[in-house]
């Protein structure tokens, strides 16, 4: 009697070799759980090499034209800084051209011209594009159809081509630019918004918010926007890249901003005729315009991988 209640006493009812068995087998005991979770996709994530690379590339050049905002070697109207047409020096870095201005100089400010133009263009397209998808989305039918009839005709007219037309109406300068490319690129992002923010206006949370009292405008500032925010971001990533080749496609063209201000396609079209004798005239320009234009696109690509769960491998 004393050995079966010790016996009985030394069991432990949370034993697993205690539990009911199912045709004979024993259960297996459940895995520790306790233990640190696998960050295996979230580490993979984080380190998109797209993201990354195009954060470096894009960050070095906002760099570079904020500092040129303040200080540039050379003042960009100096001619005859240097000797003409000179290579990369101890005084030149970059050489100089053939009126002898300081090309780093040149190269800095065009950087700074860029950066405005994109992140200008970007926010007129924004302030257009998005209005023109939220109201097309949310109106009555045959406003949506006169507005995706506009915005189809925005898109199939070539970017380049409205642009020039109105900078030869406006005349040749920055703005005209901005103007012309964020108003050619409010096209897409209508697009973009008008598809997105319709599907999320069909959300059951949409219908609840609107059921509660919340108002339109309140309706889309909380949960439309924020919804199809990262879709956004990864076009305004395409549409400054757009903006940045198109800018320095009117410059080439003596289209873009006038001199004394930099810019980087006009630094090509002035190096064309001289590139046999100094090559890094067209060289480090069209370099620049590469560098900036992959790597805006390489950080849209990176943001779609990071907020696309099916190319993130998340499960």
């Amino acid at each position: 009697m004393s050995a079966d209640l010790t016996a009985g006493a030394a069991l432990d009812p949370r034993d697993p070799s205690l539990a009911p068995t199912v045709d004979g087998l024993a259960p297996q005991p459940s895995p520790d759980r306790s233990g640190p979770r696998p960050v295996v996709a979230r580490a993979s994530r984080r380190r998109s090499p797209s993201l990354i690379v195009g954060a470096l590339l894009v960050g070095l050049v906002a760099v570079v034209g904020v500092v040129a905002t303040f200080w540039t070697p050379y003042a960009l109207d100096a001619a005859g800084a240097g000797p003409r047409l000179s290579g990369p020096s101890a005084q030149h870095w970059a050489g100089t051209d053939r009126l002898g201005r300081d090309l780093l100089s040149q190269l800095m400010g065009g950087a700074q011209s860029a950066m405005v133009v994109a992140v200008c263009s970007v926010l007129v397209a924004g302030a257009l594009g998005l209005t023109l998808g939220v109201l097309a989305a949310a109106t009555t039918r045959w406003l949506d159809v006169a507005l995706v009839n506009v915005v189809d005709l925005l898109i199939a007219f070539p970017t380049l081509l409205l642009a020039m037309l109105i900078v030869t109406v406006r005349g040749a300068s920055l703005t005209s630019a901005i103007a012309a490319i964020g108003i050619a690129g409010s096209a897409v992002i209508a697009r973009v918004t008008r598809i997105n923010a319709a599907r999320v206006l069909r959300e059951d949370f949409v219908t609840a918010a609107t059921a509660s009292g919340t108002g339109w405008w309140g309706t889309v500032a909380r949960h439309v926007l924020p919804n199809i925010a990262p879709t956004l971001l990864v076009q305004v990533m395409l549409l400054a890249g757009g903006a940045i080749l198109a800018e320095a496609s009117l410059s080439y063209l003596g289209l873009g901003a006038p001199p004394p201000q930099a810019s980087w396609g006009r630094l090509l079209r002035e190096a064309q005729s001289t590139m046999l004798v100094q090559p890094w005239g067209a060289i480090l320009p069209g370099v620049a315009v590469v560098a900036t234009v992959l790597g805006l696109n390489l950080l849209g690509d990176g943001l779609r991988e990071r907020n696309d769960p099916n190319l993130r491998g998340d499960r």
